[in-house]
């Protein structure tokens, strides 16, 4: 899935209900105290909205970036990401995924993270990074 302004024609779903990722969730320079959620290994430098958004698109999980947002312990930190990780009816839009932390911890998520963090790739790069590293795993 991609953008929800580019899956829904002309109408915009309730975004408002979805789960919000801050990248300062998965940044490997903060401290918990400052909003860290995950631990220092799995959570990488300084990401942005646009990896987490390429993560989402490719967990085929819809999004919506919100690049003038700002974090509120740190309001000099911009940009959120919307996940929709449940639909209406209560179905998971991945079976994999069914909470904000589980989201995290899913397995090549923090890899996903990682490698856009490490090099600028584009899409099908990152699709056939992870794809040998299932090879290899």
């Amino acid at each position: 899935m991609v953008l929800i302004e580019e899956k829904m024609n002309g109408e915009l779903p309730n975004v408002k209900t979805w789960v919000i990722l801050y990248p300062v969730y998965i940044n490997s320079k903060k401290t918990i105290a400052e909003g860290r959620r995950i631990c220092t290994t799995k959570a990488c430098e300084n990401p942005t909205c646009d990896e987490i958004g390429d993560c989402c698109k490719f967990l085929n999980l819809p999004y919506h970036k919100e690049a003038e947002k700002a974090y509120p312990r740190d309001f000099m930190q911009r940009g959120r990401v919307r996940v929709l990780l449940k639909q209406e009816d209560g179905s998971l839009c991945n079976p994999e995924i069914s909470s904000s932390k589980n989201f995290f911890i899913v397995p090549f998520f923090w890899l996903l993270i990682v490698v856009l963090c490490s090099m600028c790739c584009n899409f099908l790069e990152l699709e056939f990074i992870i794809f040998i590293g299932l090879l290899f795993c």
